[in-house]
């Protein structure tokens, strides 16, 4: 894949608004400069938790970018003691920011008519939003395949039937399909359709479900999820090791998209 350069901003963004979608997944929008710098399905931000005794900044798959308004909105779930703080910010508090960062999806190698299959769990589902706006955008028919535990941690569910066909899968089958995003792949059998562009995000059952899936194809695309302590290339923090290369990839810096077959999910 093609490493490019990429503009960033850092900024104390202001605080919109916070609205929670699930009992604990919350969408926070952000107003400042950087929502008007180019940003490409895919790339992320690092947020600075209000909190001096919280020194590593949380990155954030970018889920929507609003230049005419300056917004930037963010959809993340609370899982420790940074992003219950987070949580609790209101409006009009100022978060230190930087970003964009990293490298997206590619997308320019489609052309409007072809179809893309968009396969997403959890809180890796955020980013795809953006990136299923992007193709749409650019004439793409978008199917989208979404996992989640149970259906009461589904979120966004009209703003993706709004861009394409939308199949759910539940792990307790209580919405959609019965089983893990696997199953739902093999029931449906994708393959038979001839999609011209294969992108994910979501915990690393799905990833590796894909990886393995779609590593023939010539354009799919995996977003990896990791810890990432500066997010811009400098702590070596994130690391994975290149598919049968002796080579180190930064998941922040060189991803966190990789072409499928490229990284060790």
């Amino acid at each position: 894949m093609k490493r490019g350069d990429f503009s960033m901003l850092q900024e104390k963004m202001v605080v919109v608004q916070q609205r929670q979608l699930t009992a604990d997944v919350f969408e926070l929008t952000l107003q400042g400069k950087m929502a008007t710098v180019k940003a490409t399905a895919g790339q992320f931000v690092d947020v600075k938790i209000p909190d001096p005794n919280l020194l590593l900044r949380r990155p954030f798959g970018i889920t929507q970018v609003d230049p005419q308004t300056k917004q930037l909105r963010l959809v993340y779930r609370v899982v420790g003691q940074g992003t219950a703080e987070l949580s609790q910010v209101t409006p009009g508090t100022h978060l230190d920011t930087i970003g964009p960062l990293g490298h997206g999806f590619p997308t320019d190698f489609l052309q409007a008519g072809q179809r893309a299959l968009i396969i997403g769990g959890g809180t890796g589902i955020p980013p795809l939003y953006a990136l299923s706006q992007q193709l749409v955008a650019q004439g793409i028919e978008v199917t989208h395949a979404i996992g989640f535990g149970k259906q009461e941690q589904i979120f966004y569910e009209q703003e993706f039937r709004a861009l394409g066909d939308v199949h759910y899968a539940t792990d307790d089958g209580s919405y959609g399909f019965h089983g893990h995003i696997g199953l739902l792949l093999d029931a449906a059998d994708f393959a038979k359709t001839d999609f011209a562009a294969v992108y994910a995000c979501g915990p690393r059952g799905l990833l590796m479900a894909v990886n393995n899936r779609y590593r023939g194809h010539p354009h799919a695309y995996i977003s990896l999820e990791s810890r990432m302590a500066c997010g811009v290339g400098e702590c070596y923090a994130c690391v994975v090791p290149a598919q049968g290369q002796q080579k180190m990839y930064k998941v922040c810096d060189d991803g966190p998209v990789f072409a499928t077959g490229e990284v060790e999910v």
